[in-house]
């Protein structure tokens, strides 16, 4: 990408994140030029002070003259107190609303989308590209522009002294910043790899450690620390690659100074000899040479950290321009009350190519509980994903109440489903936040009456601080029938009219399954119920059956008719369970 270009997406993100922190942009500019000003200055003063001490001038003018310097360095170093403080302030206002931007997009983005990336991997996309962004947004303006300003002061001043000098110092800086600039353009890519590369290791880390019981009990700790150095291995092939790159930055702005420092010294040696220059512009001329080279090299200094937010930018605006293959409905409105529950010719793969459901025709009137069994893999768990609209068929049509699941918005379709999964997910939080998912408008008397029947008083009682104990890490532990317990609560308080129970009791023993059986009879009680189940004991509730085989329907019908028919799939199946009880 041309430099320009990429200095024009900056700036629109620039625009875009800090337009609502204005005035404290403004303030920033005022402390910058203030800055700047105090800088240009202060060695004009002491050039006049050497003037005045080599002419003889008074003892007063002299004390006054020094008295000012001091001013002056006390006021750039207040001024570059304030000036990093604005700054940083700015920065974290900025980054806050990019991450809350990433975070906001990502949960917009379907499930196949997530599963095509570890969590590990999006995480360093949130937070490590983006903290690669908050230097960009709190010094970039400052440094380089800044900086920019105070050479440009410095250059203007120089060609008041004499325009030969400005001269040669103005080519010194033009050269160089276009070196920097095409030196950046070439070293962009590898940055882009290399932030890759760390994405991809922690991807690799976020899901190896989610499998930490697997490696240990399968004795996988050797391969894995194999995969970790080879994964790190190429991590710092392509770091060293971009690093390198980088330090031609460093290697080409130390040439160039070196090569202004010369002009300076022979410009000022003969200017000085002819008797054009007094000594004081001679420290001018020497000072602001010097000086030159702090705000060349911050910006030096910038212009490689902004290789790596050209990297990072680049990524964030890739995830941010990622469409969800969702499309939100139109809005059309569910019927009130239990939904029936209808699929119509569905067809679904994870891949094209991979079938998963080949011609689902399904149909739960309003209010009945249809049980889907089936052996592992016949995609029992993926058609239930395909009524909260986290897929959308490849064929066919799924409704709710006789409406297309696609002409109703997300949030109204999810609003009135509940699903409960055999993976139940706790967040370090209270135990009335992991109840109502961070929803205040609950009252703890209902919370409570929920807990009651489910019969978890005495375990709420129990608890130090009541709904307010914290779960997760540093509190409360809880055990997989405990959790899958919370999890049912959850949906009482949600009040659904459409409830999933995904192998909602397969982690239970079977004193907690009984307390659960008799909770989700009073759930399922008036509602529209899908129950997928592997121990046909959990499906007692259900009114129909549904078999699948390989993705298709093999059986569907009454429970209790299915159950008398000895023919049936669903009579085998109950033969077979039957068989395996322990006696």
């Amino acid at each position: 990408m041309h430099p320009w270009q990429s200095l024009n997406r900056y700036w629109r993100l620039l625009a875009r994140y800090l337009r609502p922190e204005r005035s404290r942009m403004g303030l920033l500019a005022v402390i910058l030029c203030g800055t700047i000003g105090v800088q240009v200055v202060a060695p004009l003063v002491v050039s006049r002070f050497i003037d005045r001490a080599t002419s003889g001038a008074a003892l007063r003018d002299l004390i006054v003259l020094a008295l000012l310097t001091m001013g002056l360095a006390l006021a750039r170093q207040g001024g570059a107190v304030a000036e990093t403080y604005v700054a940083e302030q700015v920065s974290w206002a900025a980054t806050n609303a990019l991450r809350a931007d990433l975070i906001a997009h990502l949960l917009r983005l379907d499930a196949s989308f997530h599963t095509a990336h570890t969590p590990g991997e999006l995480i360093e996309r949130v937070d490590g590209d983006v903290a690669t962004l908050a230097r960009f947004f709190s010094r970039f303006v400052v440094l380089v522009v800044g900086n920019g300003l105070l050479v440009l002061g410095m250059i203007g001043l120089l060609f008041g002294v004499d325009w030969r000098v400005g001269l040669g110092l103005g080519l010194f800086v033009a050269l160089a910043v276009i070196v920097m600039l095409r030196i950046r353009a070439a070293a962009t890519p590898s940055w882009a790899a290399e932030r890759q590369a760390s994405a991809d290791f922690y991807g690799f880390l976020g899901e190896h450690l989610a499998g930490l019981e697997d490696i240990r009990s399968s004795g996988a700790g050797a391969f894995v620390i194999r995969r970790c150095a080879e994964t790190m291995r190429s991590w710092l092939a392509v770091t060293r690659r971009a690093q390198m790159k980088g330090y031609a930055l460093v290697a080409s702005s130390q040439g160039l100074f070196a090569l202004g420092t010369v002009v300076a010294f022979a410009l000022s040696a003969m200017l000085f000899r002819a008797g054009t220059l007094t000594i004081g512009a001679v420290y001018l001329i020497f000072q602001y040479t010097a000086m030159l080279r702090q705000p060349t090299e911050q910006i030096r200094n910038e212009v490689q950290d902004l290789q790596q937010a050209d990297a990072s930018m680049g990524r964030v605006e890739a995830l941010l321009g990622t469409a969800p293959r969702l499309a939100d409905g139109p809005g059309a409105a569910l019927p009130p009350g239990p939904l029936a529950v209808e699929l119509e010719g569905v067809s679904f793969g994870y891949a094209a190519d991979t079938p998963v459901l080949r011609d689902i025709n399904v149909r739960v009137a309003p209010g009945r509980v249809l049980g889907v069994v089936g052996r592992t893999g016949s995609g029992k768990t993926t058609l239930t994903r395909l009524l909260p609209r986290f897929y959308d068929p490849l064929a066919g049509t799924v409704r709710l109440g006789g409406v297309d699941l696609r002409s109703v918005r997300l949030a109204a379709v999810r609003a009135r489903i509940g699903l409960v999964t055999q993976e139940v997910h706790l967040f370090d939080a209270s135990v009335r936040d992991n109840l109502t998912l961070f929803d205040n408008s609950v009252p703890d008397e209902r919370i409570g009456a929920v807990l009651e029947g489910l019969g978890l008083a005495d375990w709420l009682r129990g608890l130090p601080r009541g709904l307010d104990t914290p779960l997760g890490a540093g509190g409360v532990g809880l055990s997989a029938g405990q959790a899958q317990v919370l999890a049912c609560a959850r949906i009482f308080l949600r009040d659904p009219d459409v409830v999933i129970l995904d192998e909602a009791s397969s982690r239970l023993d079977p004193a907690t399954e009984r307390l659960v059986q008799a909770a989700l009879g009073r759930l399922l009680d008036g509602r529209t119920g899908i129950i997928v189940a592997h121990r046909l004991a959990t499906i007692a509730f259900a009114d129909d059956i549904l078999v699948l085989e390989d993705g298709r329907v093999r059986e569907h019908g009454p429970r209790l008719a299915l159950a008398a028919d000895p023919g049936s799939r669903f009579a085998a199946l109950l033969r077979v369970a039957a068989k395996e009880v322990p006696r």
